[in-house]
């Protein structure tokens, strides 16, 4: 009897292992490719592999803005974190991470995932606890350790991997690695993706090299931080360029952002670089680029006088001088000094409204800079070009009605320093390939706007403004320093005319005058002071200084 039983357990588990055999036959054998097909299809897919990003650099210095580093990350799967070990979890990860253990525990309950870049030692310490639902992993990821230095012109890498604003953007392409078609497979949690595909073998991105000066630049962002405490501004650029190359040397811009941390910014408007995607009314500031047209025009001289009456009428309400004055007869040297409205009006009438609009787009105050950024704007100012209405022109003469964007004026005063050359402005010196080709930025002359003795004579007008005239505070013995003062009032948003309180009070300079290598421009928005005399030309006068001691400019003439 018991042998019987034996022999049918024994036939039925020969039966069962045949049947057993048999499904593995159709499994493996009959459909094995098909099965194998469907789990590729759940576990590994296709997609592109990027090379390693090129980096961002300060040109001398070689001083990295931007890298693509290996960051160690933590990554906190709280869904498959068992129950009864929160506590226990939620203890080693608050020691760790320097989170409060409550809020992990109120965390892990929510079935969300958490990541934490963290330093070598912490993703070290993670990995030898082995914990459940916590991976620790090391990935490819874009670091600024300049933080917000020139952030400006960097822009920043979105969650994708895309370049946004700045040279981020503007370059994204040359940046970019060499793209391959790659597998890539889960991770077994399944979050995770790996590529088994080498990224050695894939071409690495360019490195670009920029015009900035890695001090000027630090000295100049200082500056501006500064006139926050100072005057309270709201905002606020400062330009340094050599008007002879169209080189950029340092572009301040306040308030700045950390690109490492962009997405805590609730403000997106931050990342809009004003310097050339912001229109603004540029004040008395504009007042040389009348005066160049009618010295081109031979209509005037400096030493020709008018009488100012403290008014002019031309249909509308009165034009005033600022704070009112009388100044009675003046030259055309003393309405730049004291930086008289009646005056600029006076030139603008002896040009004509014909005549002044065509030098106005012949000094590219129309058209964009075509500076060597994406996003640039300009202003077309269709109003004043198509009603030409006399008023209108009248104080677009000294900068009312009138937008620009402070490259454009910029470049405008940069002819003048440059025998009339108008330069085209560009922040990458070079880009250096994988493979160790070079590629220079060359200098542009766009077009020449007026002779070389029309800007000799505009230049020694602007040099009796530093000397004797508003932007006095300036002034630094021994160095022939030409330049002007604006202090512009700011249309209201919804109304028709100005603000009674706010102000753009700027300084535009260059040095040494008569053959110039430097040319810097400071504006500030809004600041709490009286007038740019007060704010914007001290400032002017100590990156002046800076400027000359950094790189050792002797003196030009003898005190």
């Amino acid at each position: 009897m018991t042998n019987w039983r034996f022999k049918l357990i024994f036939i039925f588990l020969i039966c069962f292992s045949l049947l057993i055999l048999y499904r593995l036959y159709c499994l493996q054998i009959q459909k094995g490719e098909y099965y194998e097909a469907l789990a590729k299809g759940q576990q590994i897919s296709f997609g592109e592999i990027k090379g390693e990003r090129g980096g961002i650099f300060f040109n001398e210095e070689k001083i990295p803005l931007a890298q693509t580093k290996k960051k160690n990350i933590i990554y906190v799967f709280s869904q498959k974190i068992p129950q009864e070990e929160f506590t226990e979890t939620a203890g080693i990860l608050s020691e760790v991470l320097m989170e409060k253990k409550e809020d992990l525990l109120s965390f892990f309950k929510t079935g969300n995932t958490l990541k934490r870049e963290v330093s070598k030692q912490v993703l070290e310490q993670i990995e030898t606890k082995k914990l459940k639902g916590i991976v620790a992993d090391k990935v490819w990821g874009r670091v600024y350790p300049q933080k917000g230095l020139a952030s400006h012109i960097l822009g920043f890498l979105n969650t994708k991997g895309e370049g946004q604003y700045g040279i981020e953007s503007s370059y994204n392409e040359i940046l970019e690695g060499e793209k391959e078609f790659g597998q890539k497979g889960k991770s077994p949690l399944g979050y995770l993706t790996l590529f088994f595909k080498e990224r050695k073998n894939v071409l690495k991105g360019a490195d670009i090299f920029l015009t900035l000066n890695y001090k000027l630049q630090y000295f100049t962002e200082k500056l501006l931080l500064k006139a926050k405490e100072q005057w309270n501004i709201d905002s606020g650029q400062i330009i340094v360029i050599e008007p002879k190359t169209g080189k950029i040397l340092a572009l301040a811009v306040f308030p700045s952002f950390d690109p490492n941390c962009y997405g805590e910014e609730k403000n997106y408007d931050v990342f809009l670089n004003p310097v050339f995607q912001k229109l603004f009314e540029l004040g008395s500031v504009f007042k040389p680029i009348t005066f160049a047209a009618a010295v081109e025009e031979g209509l005037i001289t400096p030493e020709m006088t008018y009488i100012d009456e403290g008014f002019i009428n031309i249909g509308g309400p009165s034009i005033h001088n600022y704070g009112r004055r009388v100044w009675g007869e003046q030259s055309m040297t003393d309405v730049l000094e004291e930086s008289i409205n009646t005056g600029a009006v006076f030139v603008q009438q002896k040009l004509g409204p014909t005549l002044f609009l065509k030098y106005l787009k012949n000094f590219g105050l129309f058209e964009k800079t075509e500076i060597d950024l994406a996003g640039e704007v300009f202003s077309e100012n269709k109003t004043l070009i198509e009603e030409s209405r006399p008023r209108d022109l009248a104080v677009a003469s000294f900068g009312q009605g009138i937008q620009s964007t402070p490259i454009q004026l910029v470049r405008f005063f940069g002819a003048i320093a440059n025998h009339g050359n108008l330069m085209r402005p560009f922040v990458v010196e070079k880009i250096v390939k994988p493979d160790g080709q070079i590629m220079e930025t060359r200098s542009q002359i766009q077009k020449k706007v007026m002779s070389a003795e029309t800007s000799a004579t505009l230049s020694s007008m602007l040099i009796s403004v530093v000397d004797n005239g508003a932007a006095r505070k300036a002034k630094i013995a021994g160095y022939s320093i030409a330049g002007k003062t604006g202090t512009a009032q700011v249309p209201l948003k919804e109304n028709r005319g100005y603000s009674d309180t706010e102000t753009i009070q700027s300084f535009i300079s260059f040095f040494p005058a008569m053959e110039p290598r430097f040319l810097i421009y400071v504006k500030l928005d809004n600041p709490k002071a009286k007038d740019s005399g007060q704010s914007a030309v001290p400032l002017g006068q100590e990156l002046i200084k800076y400027i000359i001691d950094l790189w050792q400019i002797p003196p030009d003439y003898e005190i």
